[in-house]
């Protein structure tokens, strides 16, 4: 995307500032930062965007706007990203994965180029999935789970919260590595999910944790298995399913949070906010706040980011031609 638009009136919540920035400033843009969020206000990913941004203002002594604008599971925040993008290099987003790995392969046209548009900053967190079933369903281990689907085809029923979700793409990327074939049962939420697994509707779901741990805790789901490549802090006693039943010692599959900035952004600039955001995340205030509503502080380099999103890409398509093929 090469046209923009001049910035529209910004509104959101402009967070504090302290200390002058440690640059001078002839090396760093001066004025407020404006970071785009395609959820809205009170969501999980606008709250995960305020976690980081306010101790990001107050160290780049310079304020941060949070800009909502929510829609197509987070695509209209990276499409207003990039409209009101200057040549200040103080427009920034924070995005799931979806937009920039799964989006465009199912929407066809999202309005921008990942790959020549978007340049990565850092990741942020993590958000792995569990394997949720049934107290009473007979199902004790991720090998009985994969005996039992295995049984014959879509002997086992499961719930997502609709076509194309991070769980949905998740059961079928479990499948796939299992050899098995479910029955994908669409709902609009997981407390719906929730309630038929516990009712004995359907058998199984992939979930957040944090959906699961209050039915687990009262005796009425079991977990199987989660989705992380290591033990996770939000279920430490969840074992993971990479290496189990047959699984690739390899297999993952998160949902995660990413701080990105539009194509052409200045590259000290991007050094820069990836170094805070890192130090950021490393104090365990913010990794207990980001833990609290269910994601797990995972920084890293812009590489590795740019590297992520390639590999998640070419994973979800599979997943997706595998659905498309059904």
């Amino acid at each position: 995307m090469t046209t923009h638009i001049p910035r529209r009136a910004a509104f959101g919540c402009v967070l504090a500032f302290a200390a002058a920035p440690a640059f001078a400033q002839d090396a760093w843009p001066s004025g407020p930062l404006h970071v785009y969020v395609g959820f809205p206000a009170g969501s999980s990913p606008d709250t995960l965007a305020r976690i980081i941004t306010e101790p990001l203002a107050e160290r780049l002594g310079q304020p941060v706007v949070i800009e909502n604008r929510p829609g197509a599971g987070g695509v209209i925040g990276i499409q207003q990203m990039l409209a009101n993008a200057g040549d200040d290099d103080l427009t920034f987003g924070t995005t799931i994965n979806g937009p920039l790995t799964t989006a465009p392969r199912m929407m066809g046209d999202t309005g921008f180029d990942v790959a020549a548009d978007i340049a990565p900053v850092t990741l942020i967190a993590t958000s792995p999935l569990v394997l949720a079933v049934s107290s009473q369903s007979g199902l004790e281990d991720l090998e009985g789970f994969v005996a039992a689907a295995g049984a014959e085809e879509e002997a086992i029923a499961y719930g997502s919260v609709g076509q194309g979700s991070g769980a949905h793409l998740t059961a079928e990327l479990f499948a796939d590595e299992a050899g098995v074939t479910m029955l994908h049962i669409p709902f609009t939420s997981y407390a719906e999910v929730t309630t038929s697994i516990m009712g004995g509707e359907i058998d199984a779901g992939f979930m957040a944790p944090s959906a699961a741990m209050p039915h687990v805790e009262g005796g009425n789901m079991r977990i199987l298995g989660i989705t992380s490549s290591e033990p996770s802090a939000q279920a430490p006693d969840v074992p993971v399913i990479a290496g189990q039943a047959g699984f690739a010692e390899d297999f993952r599959a998160e949902l995660w949070n990413g701080f990105i900035a539009p194509s052409g952004t200045d590259a000290a600039v991007v050094e820069r906010l990836t170094t805070e955001i890192t130090e950021i995340l490393a104090d365990p205030g913010v990794q207990e706040q980001l833990l609290a509503i269910g994601w797990q502080a995972a920084p890293g380099t812009a590489q590795q980011m740019q590297e992520r999103i390639s590999a998640d890409t070419q994973m979800w398509g599979g997943v997706i031609d595998r659905i498309e093929a059904q």
